[in-house]
């Protein structure tokens, strides 16, 4: 990371050491608040504690997640607040910057070299199970901006399709194009992307579960493996050369 840990805010030390290393490096990047005033020392720590104190509410299962509870986790007025969010979408997209950030180590990376055709089903298993624990460990956060972009929140969803950008393009990549096209493979990483995380929607939302008869006894590998499975087939059709889709 780009900033030293040891510079790290103390309102970010019970955050894991990543994502507030994450926190850190997303407010370093900030040069001016709301009204123009550039960010010194100060600036920087009051906008890490106002993104530490969201964190921890969002992470607070029954907690109201707004900016006047926001601020008063944070021991900051209204005011203070406003000079660095305007709204409560723009404070979410501020925490999901971070959280985003450490996407790469949490499942990315997994899709970035060639799986071998004989392993192809765990490899497709373990990524699907790694993109489903780093949804469980930002479920509220992600399940939050889902909400929001399904209420067409035109900010949320664009954050919502920008994430899943990287997945598709690797997919594509895994089906055997050197490069994301808009042909078939785009269109079937697409749709196996939509579908697992759909899936991994309802393994990590306890109401959801209960409203489709998913209890706590219950492995979250019920959806998880036909995931992978569907994942696998993707990507097999891809690399054999046929295609299901017309041009």
């Amino acid at each position: 990371m780009g900033v030293a840990m040891e510079q790290e805010s103390p309102s970010l030390a019970g955050l894991p050491p990543q994502l507030a290393a994450a926190v850190t490096d997303a407010c370093a990047s900030v040069s001016h608040n709301l009204n123009g005033q550039k960010l010194g020392r100060k600036g920087r720590v009051t906008r890490e504690r106002i993104l530490a104190a969201a964190i921890e509410l969002i992470d607070s299962p029954g907690e109201p997640v707004t900016l006047s509870s926001v601020a008063r986790r944070a021991s900051l007025g209204m005011t203070s607040l406003y000079n660095y969010f305007t709204d409560l979408t723009e404070l979410l997209l501020a925490v999901l910057e971070p959280v985003m950030a450490t996407a790469e180590a949490a499942y990315l990376h997994l899709l970035r070299e060639r799986w071998p055709d004989d392993e192809l089903f765990d490899c497709c298993y373990r990524f699907v199970r790694a993109y489903h624990d780093f949804w469980l460990l930002h479920s509220r956060l992600l399940h939050m901006r889902n909400a929001l972009s399904d209420q067409r929140d035109a900010r949320m969803l664009a954050h919502r399709i920008d994430s899943t950008r990287p997945i598709i393009s690797l997919l594509v990549n895994q089906m055997g194009r050197e490069t994301p096209s808009d042909g078939a493979d785009t269109s079937m990483a697409t749709m196996v992307m939509i579908g697992v995380e759909r899936s991994i929607t309802v393994a990590t939302d306890q109401d959801l579960r209960r409203e489709v008869g998913m209890g706590p006894h219950i492995s979250e590998d019920r959806f998880l493996v036909p995931g992978a499975r569907l994942m696998e087939l993707a990507i097999r059709d891809g690399r054999s050369g046929s295609r299901y889709l017309s041009h």
